[in-house]
């Protein structure tokens, strides 16, 4: 059975990861968005692209992460990729994976995201900032 991605879902995902409530979303979307609108399009499997491209805009996060992000498989990979027994062959021999120094570079890779998804909240912040004072 194939899994289906669920955009809506990976929509609220991204939008709570970056720290954003739905209406400020709904804001910054447009004036005929509010955050029950929000709520419903979280909730729908398939999202409209130009609906999508508008959201991949405001979060600055790529179209295809909504589109393509199942966190399910991306789970399923790392459990059944990497454990004590992992190994790489080569024409040099095997060599063992240390299943720690790949979480470990995972979790660094997370941490990146997120310092990269804090700054562009404050840059965001500092814009809002900006608009409520003109």
């Amino acid at each position: 059975m194939e899994q289906k991605i669920h955009q809506g879902r990976n929509v609220k995902r991204f939008r709570e990861m970056l720290g954003i409530k739905q209406d400020a979303l709904a804001f910054d979307l447009g004036e005929e968005w509010n955050q029950k609108k929000i709520s419903i399009l979280e909730q729908k499997e398939v999202i409209d692209d130009h609906i999508l491209k508008a959201i991949s805009n405001v979060l600055n996060i790529p179209v295809e992460a909504f589109q393509n992000f199942d966190e399910e498989q991306a789970i399923n990979i790392i459990s059944n990729t990497f454990h004590d027994e992992a190994f790489i062959g080569n024409s040099g021999g095997t060599y063992n994976i240390n299943p720690i120094d790949k979480l470990i570079q995972l979790h660094e890779e997370k941490i990146a995201l997120y310092e990269r998804m804090l700054k562009e909240k404050s840059e965001m912040m500092d814009r809002l900032e900006k608009l409520i004072n003109k």
